[in-house]
């Protein structure tokens, strides 16, 4: 099973670049980005056998490896 998990900053955390590439954007004439988030991927492939298993491991790996708790948050989805 393959799994599809990003990690993104928490909305309350200040992420400066994802403003520098928001400025960059408006000056380029990007005018209907209103913010702009950077984050990470992870696509990964899951050795287990039924989605309940793979959502558990992913989400251990996620919480536990993926992700610095304080600062981020983390969303994934799974594909057979």
């Amino acid at each position: 099973m393959k799994a599809h998990v990003y990690v993104t900053l928490k909305r309350t955390v200040l992420d400066p670049q994802g403003q520098t590439i928001h400025g960059a954007l408006k000056r380029m004439q990007y005018t209907g980005v209103e913010d702009v988030r950077q984050g990470k991927y992870f696509p990964t492939h899951a050795a287990r056998d039924g989605y309940r298993d793979a959502k558990e491991e992913v989400e251990r790996i996620a919480r536990e490896v993926l992700t610095n708790p304080v600062i981020e948050e983390y969303t994934y989805r799974l594909e057979e």
